[in-house]
């Protein structure tokens, strides 16, 4: 829904992780954020949430009053869990409205 959004809590850096039921092969990965200044983006092929390493990370440009919408290509990257970590922002709070990830 585009009413719902996740926010952090005032400090930086702030994650959160998204799993899959199963290790799946993932081509691209987009997000939908607000004042988000730099972002890193983890994978895991392990059955539990540890051992993530990194696929990209990117300082995101100021959109004053509009979402953040960015798109990263992770060509055949294989995944169980993506752990994206917000390490500073342009406000003491950010959001993320909508993660989407393609593949198969």
């Amino acid at each position: 829904s585009s009413e719902t959004f996740w926010t952090t809590t005032g400090m930086f850096p702030q994650e959160f992780i998204i799993g899959f039921p199963e290790c799946v092969t993932i081509s691209k990965v987009a997000i939908q954020c607000y004042l988000v200044r730099t972002l890193r983006i983890e994978r895991s092929v392990s059955k539990d949430p540890v051992d993530f390493e990194q696929c990209i990370e990117k300082d995101l440009q100021h959109t004053e009053g509009q979402l953040q919408m960015e798109e990263f290509p992770l060509p055949d990257s294989q995944a169980t869990y993506l752990r994206f970590i917000i390490k500073s922002g342009f406000d003491h709070f950010v959001s993320v409205h909508r993660v989407m990830a393609e593949g198969t």
